[in-house]
């Protein structure tokens, strides 16, 4: 992946191209990990956590979700529900 704004706005892939919402990109990018859990982003904020490579903050999306959605999902389960992995593209779409 290119950059972090690029990773955490993929919402998908076609084929060997990642897929990136351009708006919300446009709209979301310098926000924090936190910033973006908070305004319910949780994917977004998610994937943040992966790409610093952060457990902490991994948790901390962990537990704002919690706190907003009344769960109680562990950081794995977000991965899981999320769909969310570092994985090397080189070919772009931003819609």
């Amino acid at each position: 992946m290119r950059s972090r704004e690029d990773f955490i706005f993929t919402i998908g892939y076609d084929g060997p191209a990642a897929v990136i919402d351009g708006q919300a990109k446009k709209q979301y990018s310098k926000l924090s990990t936190r910033q973006l859990a908070e305004k319910g982003l949780f994917r977004a904020a998610y994937a943040s956590a992966v790409w610093s490579k952060s457990t902490e903050e991994c948790t901390l999306v962990a537990e704002i979700y919690n706190q907003m959605t009344g769960s109680s999902v562990t950081t794995a389960a977000l991965q899981r529900l999320f769909g969310v992995f570092l994985v090397e593209v080189n070919r772009f779409i931003v819609l």
